[in-house]
């Protein structure tokens, strides 16, 4: 058990750099024509119309991106301790396990503690290729950690504490523990509008689009996929 899950690891790694050229462009026809015969898998998921329906992928870029994930990790599905490992490798300097949870969690749209490809993919096609309003939403619903349709201050003070601590020494200037609560306070004077203690996803939205400098502290993932 311990050897397929760290395989799965690997793999995924390998797997979400390949993929990042893929939609980047990177990625050559001969590269991707000679890594899928050697990963060929002998199903295909169901619903791949669907999936190309709803995603921002062609239908061989969904063929590509599943033969991957289910060549990498054949259960189908990442489990979180998984997905934690993954993104520790990309901040080997700091603790991106507080990070990756919420992450995980925004990904796992079922709730199930499991991440199955049509929600991973989903979820790339909305952070990679969606709309602003689509990226801005589903930034909206990272932050929201109890998914009541309200970021309140607390839950904006995990996730901002969590990015730091994910950047590790790599914040500049070294920040002391008041930064994130501060920086917390500054993004709610702009969004809560009407000043109830919480931020609806209109007040988010509304005020990103206002601000270019709240625009770039929000779209975090962006940065670290």
């Amino acid at each position: 058990m311990a050897g397929c899950t760290c395989r799965c690891r690997q793999g995924l790694l390998k797997f979400i750099q390949s993929m990042r050229r893929l939609v980047s462009g990177t990625l050559t026809n001969d590269k991707v024509d000679d890594e899928l015969e050697m990963t060929m898998v002998c199903h295909r998921p169901e619903g791949l119309e669907q999936l190309e329906a709803q995603t921002n992928f062609s239908k061989q870029e969904l063929q590509i991106l599943y033969r991957g994930f289910k060549s990498e990790c054949p259960s189908g599905v990442v489990d979180e301790d998984t997905f934690k490992h993954i993104y520790a490798q990309f901040f080997p300097h700091g603790d991106a396990s507080n990070y990756a949870h919420y992450l995980f969690n925004a990904f796992d749209t079922r709730s199930n503690g499991a991440i199955k490809f049509e929600e991973f993919v989903m979820g790339l096609s909305t952070l990679l290729r969606g709309t602003l309003r689509q990226k801005l939403e589903w930034t909206f619903n990272l932050y929201d950690i109890n998914r009541d349709g309200y970021i309140n201050r607390e839950e904006m003070t995990e996730i901002v504490r969590a990015i730091y601590d994910m950047m590790g020494k790599y914040t500049y200037p070294a920040i002391s523990g008041d930064v994130p609560k501060e920086h917390v306070d500054a993004f709610f004077l702009k969004m809560d509008k009407n000043k109830d203690g919480v931020v609806t996803m209109e007040e988010f939205i509304v005020a990103c689009q206002e601000d270019e400098t709240m625009m770039r502290s929000m779209q975090l993932f962006e940065n670290v996929m």
